[in-house]
């Protein structure tokens, strides 16, 4: 084992059924007197019923996503006027995402309440999209300072929202594995995440409360460690071409690891073997066919006259990555994704 550097975020995560109850009394230690509860249309029903438990509470249900500045203008037109002192998302990664803009402009402090697997919450990155380009930062009060799982709150997600959600907090993971800055404590930790999920995903019946101790996990490593290959090319297909988040995490994740499986042999190992697979990237194709989930860019979008584009956004800007980025390369792996090819070995 060779040197590290191991940096913990700060942030209070109460987890389990129920837990919810426990909102006002977080919001009163947080000193959050009027809070803003941020929701999507979605979630507005429970972003009400969240209201009735903070006295001053004002409710907002525009959140979107890939977090556009234009909504984020909206909410901080509500933030001065109510002169609101914290916020509450209450959602997915579009409700966190918008509550991190929020705090990005005032620093006020965030509770973040998850509805599905995102991981969002447990990042200080905020990635926001405005005339069609998608941007992100990383600072500390970015973060949110509480997260409350409660598993309960993910009953009513459907299951093909389950699987896809559960698949864009895998690749959070598969990432970790082989990041720059990567430790032993943060493989530990996403090895088990992506165990846990994959374990979950097949049958969310009875196991939602292991799907959303995955996801903690697999949010924690996001948090904690540099991004790749993978994320660069979601963040490039969402941003640019407006491509469903999750889905996009899905379809592109197989084929972003057969990419780099010649340059992380060590972390397609761990992949495999948190998959119970004999390969990385088929052991993850097969995951997703098995759980019905989106396969190819064009199911969820593309256009094949986009993928050139899409190829020259991707290497437009360096960023560090397992295997040299070459346009060649990129525009074969999305032209695999496009097609839903399944990855050799």
């Amino acid at each position: 084992m060779g040197p590290f550097v191991f940096t913990g975020l700060p942030a209070r995560v109460i987890f389990g059924p129920g837990r919810l109850a426990e909102l006002g009394a977080e919001a009163d230690r947080l000193g959050m007197r009027r809070p803003l509860i941020l929701t999507g249309k979605q979630q507005a029903p429970l972003g009400r019923d969240a209201a009735k438990l903070i006295s001053g509470a004002t409710t907002f249900d525009g959140a979107v996503m890939h977090t556009p500045v234009t909504v984020t203008e909206t909410a901080m037109r509500i933030v001065r006027e109510r002169g609101v002192d914290g916020t509450i998302a209450i959602g997915g990664g579009s409700a966190v995402g918008l509550g991190k803009a929020i705090a990005w402009r005032t620093n006020c402090p965030q509770i973040a309440v998850p509805t599905t697997y995102a991981g969002s919450e447990m990042t200080p990155i905020l990635g926001e999209t405005a005339d069609g380009a998608k941007t992100t930062r990383r600072d500390t009060k970015i973060q949110p300072e509480t997260v409350i799982y409660d598993p309960e709150l993910t009953l009513g997600l459907p299951v093909p929202l389950s699987v896809t959600s559960g698949m864009n907090a895998i690749a959070h993971s598969v990432e970790a594995l082989y990041a720059k800055d990567g430790n032993p404590v943060i493989s530990m930790m996403a090895e088990e995440g992506i165990r846990a999920l994959a374990g979950a995903l097949p049958r969310l019946s009875d196991a939602r409360t292991e799907a959303l101790y995955g996801a903690w996990l697999c949010g924690t490593v996001l948090g904690a460690t540099g991004m790749a290959l993978h994320h660069k090319l979601c963040h490039v297909l969402g941003g640019s071409f407006d491509l469903p988040h999750a889905e996009t995490h899905t379809v592109v994740l197989p084929h972003a690891v057969a990419y780099n499986a010649g340059a992380a042999p060590e972390a397609m190992a761990r992949i495999a073997r948190a998959l119970g697979a004999r390969s990385a990237a088929s052991g993850l194709f097969d995951l997703e066919r098995a759980l019905g989930a989106p396969l190819t860019l064009r199911g969820i979008g593309m256009r094949e006259e986009d993928l050139d584009r899409a190829a020259d956004l991707a290497v437009a800007s360096p960023y560090w990555n397992p295997a040299p980025i070459t346009r060649d390369g990129i525009r074969k792996l999305l032209n695999d994704a496009f097609h839903g090819r399944r990855p050799e070995g």
